[in-house]
C-alpha cells in the first residue's frame, strides 16, 4: 500500500477528539471549530459591513451581538432538535443528560453535549433572529440575505470537528478513500462522510453563494437559495452516511437527516418563490403611478 494512502486510510486514529484538559473537563476540537466557525462568519460579514456591501446589520456591534445570540439559538436548538427528534426514548428514562455535559452512566463524568441536531440548531438560530429582527427593526429576509453568503464557510470547520471527534462516519465500503474508524462498530473502511459534508456543504455551497453575495433580485433570494443548496447536497450525501442507530432508516430507503433535509430544500423553494411574489406586487403599483 502507497504510504500515502496507508496514512489516509488510519488518518482517524491518528486524530484524538481533545487538545487539553483542565482537570476533569476536556478542551476539544469539536468546541474549538463551533468557535472558528462563528468567527469566520463574524469576520466575512464584519468586512463586508466596512465595504458598504451590507446594511442589517448597520455596523459590527450589532453582527456581534448577533453572533453572540446565535449561540443560544445553537446550543438550545440544536440539543432539543437531537433530544427529540433524534433519541426520544433515551433522553425520557435520562432526561437530566439532555440539558446538563455530564452522565451518570458508568460512574458521574463530564461528556459534553454527545448530540447535536443542525436542524435544531437552525430553528434555534432563526427564532433567535427573528426575536431580534422585531426588537430592531430589521428586515428577517434580508439579514439571512446579508449572512448566508459567509455561513458555508464556517460550517466547513463544524464539520471538521465532527470528523475530529470521531463522529458522524459513513458507511461500510470498500473504495480506496474510505478510512478506518477506531470508534466504528466493527472493522473495515468507511466512507469519511463529515469530509465529504464539509467539501459540499461548505466549500461548494460557500464557492457559489459568496461571489452572489451582492445580487439580490428581492428579498429572501439568497438565503432561500442556502436552504436549498444545503438540502439537496446534504441529501445526496447522505447516502454515504451512517444513520444513527437508534433510528436507521426511517422511510425506505432514507434517513432522518434526508427527510429533514427535503423538508429544508422545500422551506427553501418556498421562501425563493414568496420572495419573488412580493417583489412583483410591491413593485407593480409604482409602475402603474408612473
Amino acid at each position: 500500500m502507497h504510504p500515502f494512502l496507508n496514512l489516509w486510510q488510519h488518518l482517524p486514529s491518528h486524530v484524538h477528539p481533545d487538545i487539553f484538559s483542565i482537570g476533569p473537563i476536556p478542551i476539544r476540537w469539536y468546541s474549538l471549530m463551533y468557535m472558528v466557525a462563528l468567527a469566520v462568519v463574524y469576520l466575512l460579514t464584519a468586512w463586508r459591513i466596512r465595504r458598504g456591501e451590507v446594511r442589517v446589520p448597520p455596523d459590527s456591534t450589532s453582527l456581534f451581538d448577533l453572533i453572540l445570540s446565535s449561540i443560544v439559538g445553537i446550543i438550545v436548538g440544536g440539543r432539543l432538535g437531537y433530544v427529540f427528534v433524534y433519541d426520544p426514548m433515551y433522553y425520557v428514562h435520562h432526561p437530566a443528560e439532555a440539558i446538563l455535559p455530564f452522565s451518570w452512566q458508568g460512574g458521574f463524568h463530564y461528556t459534553g453535549f454527545t448530540g447535536m441536531s443542525y436542524h435544531g440548531a437552525l430553528v434555534g438560530v432563526v427564532l433567535v433572529f427573528l426575536v431580534m429582527c422585531r426588537k430592531r427593526g430589521w428586515s428577517l429576509s434580508e439579514l439571512g440575505d446579508n449572512l448566508v453568503p459567509a455561513v458555508p464557510l464556517g460550517y466547513t470547520f463544524g464539520r471538521l470537528g465532527n470528523f475530529f471527534n470521531g463522529e458522524l462516519y459513513g458507511r461500510v465500503t470498500t473504495s480506496a478513500i474510505g478510512m478506518i474508524y477506531p470508534t466504528a462498530p466493527g472493522p473495515g473502511l468507511r466512507f469519511p462522510s463529515e469530509l465529504f459534508e464539509a467539501a459540499g456543504e461548505g466549500l461548494l455551497l460557500f464557492a457559489l453563494l459568496w461571489p452572489m453575495r451582492n445580487f439580490k433580485p428581492y428579498r429572501g433570494f439568497l438565503l432561500g437559495l442556502y436552504l436549498v443548496g444545503y438540502g439537496v447536497v446534504r441529501f445526496l450525501v447522505e447516502f454515504t452516511r451512517e444513520p444513527d442507530p437508534q433510528l436507521g432508516f426511517v422511510l425506505g430507503p432514507f434517513s432522518m437527516g434526508q427527510i429533514l433535509c427535503f423538508l429544508m430544500a422545500g422551506a427553501g423553494a418556498i421562501v425563493i418563490i414568496t420572495g419573488w411574489w412580493n417583489s412583483r406586487h410591491t413593485s407593480a403599483p409604482a409602475k402603474r403611478r408612473r
